[in-house]
């Protein structure tokens, strides 16, 4: 009762009451701030994830010391391996692709329809046109990005440039060839919408000079913490000298800067709920000393050290326990309408918040983690418990001659 008649200042204490309000208002900002910061983070990361390994494999098998002409018979016995969902064998090359209106540098990957189809970020999301007969003729697949910017549709003509064309007496010659995009498709990240090209295995070989091989093998699995596991079986089961690239080594760098930027931002944000811990020390010290004839009262009428220190503990720590529910509420809601607020915003100041060229992805995202909201509570029911310690502690020492002292 007492502890909460304190919060309630009157007018000559309403200094102390605006302190209290800020530091109230500082917690609540510091954890919504927190959570959503912690749940665009892990957004973002699994996003691209995805994106990544739905187009990427998990494993990436590469031959040694001889072409590899056996692909089919390798890619099958790496297919039996439990827990491998699928192998593709693929040739992989750079070209110049070109229209009448501009030109942009590729990645042209060789696959078969049967393999396109089973990728399910490529076949789940065509925007135009269509994978039927895409072994069959000589059409080619193309990001949605790619074909904007080369002002191209489905059924149009993209020209592809390779350096590595036929070898001539007189060196080796471009080669250049004009293809029909039978499809166009949007994966959602402006890398891989604006730069891969597939095209039919056979067609690939040819146009690469890769005369029955291909350059990999692109592996899934059903489970991408795994790799350990899994390398040592495909290793096994290609019965053959190969190198064994997983997605980790492969996006190592880009990986760890997500994780150091991650962390680095959870410590400054974090600073925001200590500067408001520290409000409730200094409104508390205030409060204090301004109740120094009701603490002397008290201990006269018999009141025991405790329990003053308990009077100002649950003073302290209910506005940092208030404000801490205040600020998980917050930021819950925010995490699940983030995409709506990016866009209000944006409407509002007519400017784009969230540039997929910059971002990679072409929406914001934002997946809250059970552990990560817990822990950011936790820690700032823990600041908020802290905090009064000290102000309790001196309120609780005072003597009662000298408390009735204070005016």
């Amino acid at each position: 009762m007492l502890s909460l008649r304190y919060l309630r200042a009157r007018r000559k204490e309403g200094f102390i009451s605006v302190i209290a309000g800020f530091s109230f208002l500082g917690i609540m900002l510091g954890v919504a701030t927190l959570i959503i910061v912690m749940a665009v983070m892990n957004g973002f990361r699994t996003e691209l994830l995805s994106k990544i390994l739905g187009l990427n494999g998990h494993l990436l098998v590469q031959p040694i010391d001889s072409p590899l002409t056996d692909y089919e018979a390798v890619a099958m016995r790496i297919a039996g391996v439990p827990g491998i969902k699928l192998a593709v064998p693929l040739i992989e090359g750079q070209a110049l692709a070109s229209s009448a209106f501009n030109a942009s540098g590729v990645l042209v990957r060789g696959i078969s329809e049967g393999n396109l189809r089973a990728l399910p970020s490529i076949a789940a999301n065509i925007r135009e046109g269509t994978l039927q007969g895409f072994d069959q003729g000589e059409g080619i697949a193309i990001g949605k990005r790619l074909a904007d910017q080369l002002s191209l549709h489905a059924g149009d003509n993209m020209t592809l440039v390779s350096p590595r064309g036929a070898v001539t007496p007189m060196g080796t010659s471009p080669r250049i060839k004009a293809y029909r995009i039978a499809a166009i498709f949007e994966i959602g990240m402006s890398e891989y919408d604006g730069a891969f090209v597939f095209m039919p295995l056979p067609e690939a070989q040819a146009y690469f000079n890769k005369d029955g091989d291909v350059t990999a093998i692109e592996v899934y699995t059903d489970n991408a913490d795994a790799m350990d596991t899994y390398r040592a079986a495909v290793q096994q089961a290609a019965q053959r000298p190969v190198y064994i690239v997983d997605w980790r080594q492969r996006n190592a760098t880009f990986f760890n800067a997500l994780q150091v930027e991650r962390n680095v931002m959870f410590l400054i944000l974090t600073l925001i709920v200590v500067v408001a811990a520290f409000n409730i020390v200094s409104g508390l010290n205030m409060l204090v000393k301004d109740k120094g004839r009701d603490i002397g009262i008290l201990r006269t009428m018999g009141a025991s050290r405790g329990a003053i220190m308990r009077i100002f503990l649950v003073t302290g720590a209910a506005i940092g326990v208030v404000g801490t529910l205040a600020g998980f509420l917050l930021g819950l809601v925010v995490c699940l309408n983030v995409e709506e607020i990016r866009q209000f915003i944006s409407w509002l100041t007519a400017t784009e918040l969230f540039s997929p060229e910059l971002y990679y992805l072409s929406r914001l995202p934002a997946e809250m983690n059970a552990g990560e909201t817990t822990s950011v509570v936790i820690m700032a029911l823990v600041l908020s418990f802290l905090a009064p310690l000290y102000p309790s502690w001196r309120a609780a020492r005072l003597d009662p001659v000298e408390a009735l002292r204070y005016e």
